[in-house]
């Protein structure tokens, strides 16, 4: 005799077969369903029922063909619901609101004047009425909020255990914007969130085994095995940026030296740019990158030195994962070829079989669309029985002073 649990848990499986099966291949009939997943049509069915009901789900229309009238298509009805993304940054917030695609519905960037967790608290969650307003769809359901920032991310307690550029242990942000607005958050690593919008609708949706490398105000490189997200035993797992690049070398903000990121990140390219030319003046990315179109010696040979430096250390991790495919992300992937070839070269000379391919990430708003994919993941997974707002009943309590 079969638990009323068991038959619970099956239900939760067999609604994430389902819905993933039909995120990755698109609308499929209930029998195709039932055959290429290796349920029972009757299985399959009760499923159905559930997400249609629910408004998950919608069906096609059915198409005539030779042999008469062909079964009706389930598809899932991405417009279902919005999610919210919130990608913290240390002077400023991307916010976005997607569908459940991650299909951005509407984007704006706000001000962050402190780190305060109270005040970044207050300022998310003012900013949530705003966003959904924003996207234009007042009878639609928000879904849940995803946060994204830098920092070693307690997933199960959604905590920032560590975060060195807010200066932050042991914050429990999740909970300090849930506490504000009526719908369920959950908090993850920025690469990590990066990284599950690229298995679920991006450059690495058919792949099982990838790496995600981002490389921007810091170096980080979000692994993805099996089909899972690796954290690691501690929240910790990814932080390729800390890995040893010289002995005794540059100082980190981590507070040890020598690590890759104190060498190649986009801020420390920008910084050795300035120390080797001497200049006075502040000079960011879009100078250097006008610097490269020039033909600039020193920015293209300092360009191509962090190329090579992280393609070195990502052989390394290559050689140890075994990944199918490596996607690219961050600021310095504006750099272009400059930095891109010689990353390709320095991996593909120091991999122990072929080096996997590279895929460079262009799309804007891929960041905060991370945030949003840890919402829409949760629907894939079924691990939240959350549920949906909806977004006319939506609240916000609390100071909103800092908006």
């Amino acid at each position: 005799m079969k638990l009323k649990g068991d038959q619970t848990t099956a239900r939760a499986m067999n609604r994430r077969l389902i819905l993933n099966l039909l995120r990755r291949e698109g609308p499929r009939s209930r029998a195709d369903i039932a055959t290429v997943i290796g349920l029972s049509p009757a299985a399959v069915t009760f499923v159905v029922s559930d997400l249609l009901e629910e408004g998950i789900v919608t069906e096609g229309k059915a198409v005539p063909g030779p042999a008469g009238r062909r079964p009706i298509p389930v598809e899932i009805n991405y417009e279902h619901s919005l999610a919210v993304g919130f990608k913290l940054m240390v002077d400023s917030v991307e916010c976005v609101a997607t569908d459940l695609a991650t299909n951005p519905v509407a984007a704006m960037r706000v001000g962050l004047s402190g780190h305060d967790p109270d005040v970044v608290a207050d300022l998310l969650a003012a900013t949530v009425p705003e966003l959904v307003k924003l996207a234009g769809r007042p009878k639609a359901r928000l879904a849940g909020i995803g946060i994204s920032m830098p920092g070693v991310i307690n997933h199960e307690q959604t905590a920032c255990v560590r975060s060195h550029r807010f200066k932050w242990d042991n914050v429990p942000l999740a909970a300090l914007v849930a506490s504000r607005v009526h719908v369920p958050v959950w908090l993850e690593d920025d690469t990590n969130a990066y990284a599950i919008a690229q298995q679920l609708f991006g450059l690495g949706r058919q792949h099982r085994n990838m790496a995600v490398l981002a490389v921007g105000v810091g170096i980080s490189c979000a692994l993805v095995i099996d089909g899972k997200l690796y954290r690691g035993a501690n929240g910790a797992a990814g932080k390729f940026g800390h890995t040893l690049y010289e002995e005794n070398g540059r100082l980190c903000e981590c507070g040890k030296r020598g690590c890759l990121m104190a060498y190649h990140s986009e801020l420390s390219m920008l910084r050795r740019w300035r120390e080797a030319t001497g200049s006075s003046e502040e000079l960011g990315l879009p100078q250097l990158c006008e610097a490269l179109a020039s033909g600039d010696t020193t920015a293209t040979a300092l360009v191509a030195d962090s190329g090579r430096g992280i393609g070195t250390a990502l052989a390394n991790l290559v050689n140890i994962t075994d990944p199918e495919v490596i996607v690219a992300g961050g600021e310095a992937v504006s750099l272009g070829d400059a930095f891109l070839t010689p990353l390709r070269e320095a991996l593909s000379a120091r991999t122990f079989r072929t080096a996997p391919p590279l895929l460079p990430d262009w799309e804007d708003n891929s960041w905060a669309r991370g945030a949003a994919a840890l919402v829409t993941q949760k629907i894939f997974d079924f691990e939240s029985s959350g549920g949906v707002t909806d977004i006319a009943t939506l609240g916000v309590r609390g100071s909103t002073s800092a908006a």
